[in-house]
């Protein structure tokens, strides 16, 4: 199938075309659920000050000479921006199962899986948690996490990783 582009700019007027079938067709990617006790969850989000590349951002936040970057399902890039032309990559802020946040005044407000924790951005702490306030997050081939064979009992799902064969 042919389509028949055309393009304006200016007076210029130009023809192109654009054969569907040399497009990529979709490929269906599989994923599996990772679990975490609650125990686990409870103790997992922390401060580390080693920077880590960003793999998978998500959100973005700016607060003062501050930016926070979401790294999807396994925390938050603390980046420095005092000096705009050069950010420093400060630290990381591990929260298993973040896919979103907001900050407000000091404190930064993350999703831990299904819970919502806040963070304490000068002492470096969790001051408070709100358990399974929030759904579990699904695949993102948009499968629910009820349609998990074999689920185990008691542990809380917190990431996806790709079923690569």
């Amino acid at each position: 199938m042919r389509t028949k582009l055309i393009f304006f700019t200016g007076l210029l007027v130009a023809t192109c075309f654009l054969t569907t079938s040399s497009l990529p067709q979709k490929i269906e990617k599989e994923w599996e659920p990772i679990f975490m006790t609650r125990a686990d969850l409870e103790q997992s989000v922390k401060y580390i000050s080693e920077s880590r590349p960003l793999k998978n951002p998500g959100k973005i936040y700016t607060k003062g000479n501050y930016i926070y970057v979401n790294e999807q399902f396994k925390g938050v890039h603390v980046i420095n921006n005092s000096d705009p032309k050069n950010p420093v990559n400060e630290g990381f802020i591990l929260v298993p199962g973040c896919v979103d946040m907001a900050v407000k005044e000091n404190t930064l407000y993350v999703d831990n899986a299904v819970d919502l924790v806040a963070f304490d951005l000068e002492s470096k702490q969790v001051t408070q948690r709100l358990k399974e306030v929030l759904p579990e997050t699904p695949s993102p081939a948009g499968n629910l996490p009820d349609e998990c064979e074999e689920r185990p009992q008691g542990l809380i799902l917190v990431s996806w990783n790709e079923i690569i064969e």
